[in-house]
């Protein structure tokens, strides 16, 4: 094994995880921090040259073997480090989100007891994350993928005195094992058709017999169109898509840096990078794509009519993370692969900026989440206030065609045209998905940004009074994390800060170690898409994606001006509307909310309460059943109960001969004597002949 620069990039967040984890007694909580960011600190610096040598260099493709793990009957695993221009990017998307986060984790999670076991959970999530995006092989990428889903789980339920964040992470361990499964079967499939799993082998073989079979009840399906379907319904899970998307505003029990680290850089973004990774082989299955295009499209729609009516501040960023991995998803599924990592680049910028901003306004509001209890920001906290706006401008895609703009607007751009350009099944509903969808995240996000810090201080009234659809909907505290505390409160019922003798907010700004990572994101922010555009999507992309991913066709398209005006025009549609609704005319979003429409949306299309039903208590339902018939009465009845059951009657049969009393043993002796010699004497007279 040979530690090269690329090797250190991969392990040394694991070994700061394992020292932060096991010798945390010892070295302390500060010690712990300092490792841990430490680490993720140099796998950034290593990361740093690789990608600017792949965007202003002549980055070369290149596999570092560690070790050969698997070897097996013809099934060989080699666990790599594989660099190209896909994992360069990924690298630097990372690292540099994950070291932000460890900066800003010191300021957020500094009260919390459990500081050091944050910080290792933090660490091996980065490393997970690394061996997935490095991998040179599917098992590689699959242990990588189950060591996110891992790390989700320990940091999504880190306050385990929590009942709420117990059961968030158990259901979002849960939702990804059933993706997971698809991704199994993907992965076997591979083998059994191809006989490897070593990326470039198996695209290869897949284009040399794309029109191999196999017999599925009446039906030949082509193989490459099952592994990809398969290798999808994983991405499914992992990256919340519609259907498999139920865990992910749970995800927000845990601390706030968990949720920016899961949202922007980490588990959500794998399922995107492995449909990228394996575009080959989508671009030999056309139906296979269409499912992601019509998955990405619907989700895109979906999850941004769910976030004009959460009143949660974090659930409502957590959806439009969800919204945007659609765009992404559906992006590839028409192609343009290259556009799906280039608003994966942005989004990773934008969206860790509203999570942390979002964090800085809990820390400041004294670990209040609901915007109904918040107003009036933007003085105590202009910093924050300045950062969200600019996370909302980037989320948004603001930007003037042939002018520029915000780093969302290069990209969410560039994937509607994509949409609009291609001939994939699917594209024009995927279009038209990503076209509503943007006026619904300008609204939300809008509302969200007026809610939060204009108008008045809200948090001194009653709930109700700022409870659009609370009559509907059930008691906040119920149903919704904003009744639970983020971070430093370690799980004690917080109480709505009172305003001050002026009216104005009880708010602080957060401290500089948590204002810091903001200023860098926010910088990301503006300028990451107008400075990578030409290498992503523009006359550098050949050069940079170096065959790394299959170039999207038609990029290169005249597309009329109402495509190009579209995004930009429905986007100041959103705005006017929350303008009117929050600032000009709040009755009127108040009433709007009473109303069955808004409750639908509010309880997320009812989708918990359908899986619980059928589901949670159907699953119920059914074990309750077999262990019923199936358990107690056939193999308990006629296994060991039977068999204990028939014992107990023959032993009560034979007890009754068993009295005890030597008289009775010598009668039956005597009859027994008297049947024996009468036989004899019966055969000897020729009667058994």
């Amino acid at each position: 094994m040979s530690f090269s620069p690329e090797v250190l990039i991969v392990l040394a967040p694991l070994f700061a995880a394992a020292i932060a984890g096991l010798l945390q007694r010892y070295i302390g909580d500060k010690v712990a921090m300092g490792v841990t960011t430490a680490s993720v600190g140099l796998s950034l610096a290593l990361s740093l040259p690789i990608f600017a040598d792949f965007v202003w260099g002549e980055g070369q493709e290149r596999v570092v073997e560690l070790f050969r793990f698997i070897d097996v009957a013809g099934f060989t695993s080699t666990w790599s480090v594989r660099i190209d221009a896909l994992s360069a990017v990924m690298l630097v998307v990372v690292n540099t989100v994950s070291f932000l986060v460890h900066v800003y984790s010191i300021g957020y999670m500094r009260e919390d007891p459990h500081k050091a076991r944050f910080f290792s959970y933090l660490s091996f999530f980065t490393f997970s994350m690394l061996a997935l995006v490095t991998a040179n092989d599917f098992l590689q990428l699959f242990f990588g993928w189950e060591g996110v889903g891992v790390a989700s789980y320990l940091l999504i339920g880190f306050w385990y005195h929590k009942r709420s964040a117990n059961d968030a992470a158990i259901k979002a361990f849960v939702n990804n094992r059933v993706g997971d499964f698809g991704f199994a079967l993907g992965i076997m499939a591979a083998f059994l058709a191809y006989g490897s799993i070593q990326f470039d082998a198996v695209f290869a073989a897949a284009a040399a017999n794309p029109t191999l079979t196999f017999d599925l009840i009446l039906f030949e399906v082509p193989v490459v169109e099952a592994v990809a379907a398969l290798l999808f319904i994983g991405a499914m899970g992992k990256s919340a898509q519609f259907f498999l998307h139920v865990w992910l505003p749970d995800a927000m029990e845990g601390p706030t840096p968990v949720s920016a680290l899961i949202h922007a850089a980490t588990m959500v973004t794998a399922g995107v990078f492995m449909v990228c990774r394996a575009g080959e082989l989508y671009q030999l299955a056309p139906y296979a794509a269409g499912f992601v295009t019509i998955i990405g499209a619907t989700t895109a729609l979906f999850a941004a009519t769910v976030g004009l009516a959460q009143n949660d501040i974090k659930r409502v960023v957590a959806y439009s993370t969800c919204s945007q991995l659609g765009y992404m998803f559906f992006a590839a599924g028409v192609g343009a692969y290259n556009a799906a990592m280039f608003h994966l680049f942005t989004h990773a910028f934008f969206k860790a900026l509203l999570f942390l901003g979002a964090g800085s306004v809990i820390v400041g509001l004294h670990h209040e989440q609901d915007m109904r209890n918040m107003g009036g920001l933007r003085k105590p906290m202009p910093i924050t206030w300045a950062m969200m706006v600019i996370g909302t401008l980037a989320l948004i895609g603001f930007g003037v065609p042939g002018l520029g703009g915000f780093a969302g607007f290069y990209s969410k751009d560039a994937i509607i045209e994509a949409a609009y350009g291609s001939h994939g099944i699917g594209a024009q509903f995927a279009f038209w998905c990503g076209v509503i969808a943007a006026m619904l995240t300008s609204f939300y996000s809008w509302r969200l940004a007026f809610m939060t810090f204009e108008g008045r201080y809200r948090g001194g009234a009653h709930h109700a009074e700022h409870a659009p659809g609370h009559g509907q909907e059930g008691h906040e505290e119920e149903t919704s994390p904003a009744a639970h505390v983020d971070p430093a409160s370690h799980g004690d019922v917080h109480h709505h800060p009172s305003p001050r003798s002026d009216g104005a907010a009880p708010a602080h700004e957060s401290p500089w170690v948590m204002l810091a990572p903001l200023l860098v994101l926010a910088a990301g922010a503006i300028f990451a898409g107008w400075l990578f555009f030409p290498y992503f999507m523009g006359a550098n992309a050949e050069g940079f994606w170096d065959h790394a991913v299959p170039l999207a066709h038609g990029e290169h398209h005249e597309f009329p001006a109402w495509v190009i005006w579209a995004p930009l025009t429905v986007t100041v549609i959103g705005f006017v509307l929350a303008v009117i609704f929050y600032l000009w005319r709040p009755g009127a979003a108040t009433a709007m909310a009473k109303g069955p429409v808004w409750a639908f949306l509010y309880n997320k299309w009812y989708f918990d309460e359908i899986y619980d039903f059928f589901l949670v208590k159907g699953s119920r339902a059914l074990g309750d059943l077999f262990w019923k018939v199936g358990d107690q009465r056939v193999i308990d009845g006629l296994g060991p109960d039977g068999m204990a059951a028939t014992s107990r009657f023959f032993s009560r049969v034979l007890r009754r001969v068993q009295t005890g009393f030597v008289y009775h043993y010598s009668f039956i002796m005597l009859i027994a004597a008297v049947a024996f010699g009468a036989y004899a004497i019966y055969a000897g007279m020729g009667g058994g002949q």
